[in-house]
C-alpha cells in the first residue's frame, strides 16, 4: 500500500513498530536510528507528526532519515483512522485522539531501553504542529517542540466565517449526521485522485493548487492519503480549541519554522504571539507551505538538530 517518498540515508536504519494509545487503538509507526548507534546508551528521541490528512511516508520519512543521521532516535507514525494505523470508520478526524497520539508516542519511546525519557521532543508538520503544541500544553514529558508550516486546525475550521456562516455550517453538518446515521457509515469525499497525475489542473485556485502540487503529483501522492476527512469530522474540529493553553508550555521551548511565501504563515505568527518565552521563529527564504514537508534544500535540519541538541541535554 505504501511507498516511501524519501531515500533512506545509508547510515540510518528504519523499522516498523506497533503500539497502542490510551483508547486502545493500534498506532503503526516507523523507528529511525543510526546503524552504528550504541544501544547500550540512552539517546535523545524525536517524534515527527505527519501533515493533516497525510501519512508517515509524506514528509515524516524525510525528517526521520535526516534527524536520525544527526544522532536522534526518531519515531514517525500514522494518525488513528489513517494509513496503517487502526481505527474505524476510516478517515475520521478526531482532535482529541490526534493530540493523544503524540502522548502515546512518548509512552512508546519512554519504554525503549535506548531512549532517555527526559530527552524527548516533537516535530509537528502542518496540522500536526497544532496537535503537537496541544499535546505539549498538558504532557510535560515533551521537553521541546518544533513546528513546520504549522496549521491550527481549529482556527482553520472557522477561517473567514462570521457568526452566521458558522451557524450555517453547523446546521449543514448536523443534517449530514442524520444522513450518516441512516446510511450506517459516514460520508467521505476524497480530495485527491486515486492515482498520481502529471500536472495540477489549471482551473484550481490557491491554496488548493498547492495541495495538489504535493499530494496529487508523484512528489507526494500516497494511496492511503486521498485528502480530507469524513464530512462530519469538521464538527469536532470546530469545537476543539487546540491552543488555548499554549503559554503553559513555557519554560519548555518552542521553535516555529515557516516559509516566507507560506499561505499558512499567519497560523505560526499567531501562535508565536500567544506563546510564552522561550520561543523562536525562523522564516525560510523562497519556501511555500508544502516545501517544509519534503524539500531537504529548504528544511533547516541543522537548525532543528541544534535546537533539540541544546534543549534535550
Amino acid at each position: 500500500m505504501s511507498g516511501h517518498i524519501a531515500a533512506l540515508n545509508d547510515n540510518v536504519s528504519r523499522k516498523k513498530v506497533v503500539y497502542r494509545n490510551r483508547y486502545g487503538l493500534e498506532v503503526v509507526g516507523e523507528l529511525y536510528c543510526q546503524k552504528d548507534m550504541n544501544m547500550a546508551e540512552k539517546h535523545p528521541a524525536l517524534i515527527v507528526g505527519a501533515p493533516y490528512g497525510g501519512v508517515k511516508e509524506q514528509g515524516p520519512c524525510v525528517y526521520g532519515s535526516e534527524l536520525a543521521r544527526r544522532g536522534f532516535v526518531v519515531l514517525t507514525f500514522d494518525q488513528s483512522f489513517m494509513g496503517e494505523s487502526g481505527g474505524f470508520p476510516r478517515n475520521v478526524s478526531s482532535p482529541d485522539i490526534f493530540v493523544e497520539n503524540f502522548s502515546a508516542a512518548v509512552d512508546y519511546l519512554g519504554l525503549q531501553f535506548f531512549v532517555d525519557r527526559e530527552r524527548i521532543g516533537v516535530v509537528g508538520i502542518c496540522g500536526s504542529g497544532g496537535f503537537a503544541l496541544s499535546a505539549a500544553q498538558m504532557d510535560t514529558r515533551i521537553k521541546a517542540v518544533a513546528t513546520m508550516s504549522m496549521y491550527d486546525m481549529n482556527a482553520a475550521s472557522r477561517l473567514g466565517m462570521d457568526k452566521a456562516a458558522v451557524q450555517a455550517a453547523k446546521e449543514q453538518l448536523a443534517r449530514q449526521r442524520w444522513a450518516d446515521a441512516e446510511n450506517g457509515y459516514p460520508e467521505y469525499v476524497p480530495f485527491f485522485p486515486e492515482q498520481p497525475i502529471d500536472q495540477v489542473p489549471p482551473e484550481l485556485e490557491e491554496p488548493n493548487a498547492e495541495w495538489f502540487r504535493f499530494y496529487a503529483l508523484k512528489r507526494g501522492h500516497h494511496p492511503g492519503a486521498r485528502g480530507g476527512f469524513t464530512t462530519t469530522s469538521n464538527l469536532a474540529m470546530m469545537n476543539f480549541p487546540l491552543l488555548s493553553y499554549i503559554d503553559e508550555i513555557s519554560p519548555r521551548p518552542i521553535l516555529f519554522v515557516v516559509g516566507d511565501r507560506a499561505h499558512s504563515r499567519f497560523f505560526s505568527e499567531n501562535a508565536y504571539a500567544a506563546a510564552a518565552e522561550p520561543k523562536e521563529m525562523i522564516v525560510v527564504e523562497d519556501a511555500e507551505h508544502i516545501d517544509l514537508y519534503d524539500r531537504t534544500d529548504r528544511i533547516p535540519f541543522e537548525k532543528l538538530a541544534d535546537f533539540f541538541g541544546m534543549n534535550l541535554r
